[in-house]
């Protein structure tokens, strides 16, 4: 639907979504975090259900170091049921996830965004500025050989005070599921 997705440097597009663990999440939520990962997500697609253990690798390995990771599905669930909140819920429990997992039913937050594709990624820095977007690593499918870990290396150099060497990649998986 959307063809350019925010621009590095943009400022974090405001929410307030409800997270299936009962709590609203809103920018504010996350004041403390150094570096702050948003995620598009869904339940349904070949390339979340791929990542979900490195994406709860990510925030179990970064989280001392005050990162925050974010998963936002915003899918049609009228024409893709499995990404209704309920089953958001159902997997939110059987997957553990280390990570808020929130809902945007009317897709204002997505469009917002920009985004895409699920799983599609941006790291915002402390400032709240854009610094990465696109994959979390150059192989979806086969884990053990992934050559380049894109989103970690993002958040090293963010972290280091670096430059990002890589501040952009080009986003793969299931396109996101528009409202018709």
């Amino acid at each position: 639907m959307l063809a350019q997705t925010l621009s590095l440097g943009s400022d974090l597009p405001d929410f307030d979504l409800p997270g299936v663990d009962g709590n609203r999440y809103t920018p504010k939520s996350f004041a403390d975090s150094k570096a702050l990962i948003v995620i598009f997500s869904c339940n349904h697609c070949p390339y979340v259900k791929a990542y979900q253990d490195r994406i709860k690798a990510v925030q179990e390995d970064y989280k001392s170091k005050c990162v925050s990771v974010i998963a936002i599905n915003s899918n049609d669930e009228k024409n893709y049921p499995e990404d209704s909140f309920e089953k958001m819920k159902e997997r939110f429990a059987e997957e553990n996830f280390n990570f808020p997992y929130l809902r945007d039913e009317d897709q204002s937050v997505a469009t917002a965004f920009k985004a895409t594709h699920t799983p599609e990624i941006f790291v915002f820095n402390s400032e709240r500025k854009l610094v990465y977007k696109g994959k979390i690593d150059d192989n979806w499918q086969e884990p053990d050989k992934v050559v380049n870990q894109y989103l970690r290396n993002a958040l090293d150099e963010l972290l280091e005070g670096k430059e990002i060497s890589v501040p952009e990649t080009f986003s793969i998986g299931c396109t996101i599921k528009w409202i018709t």
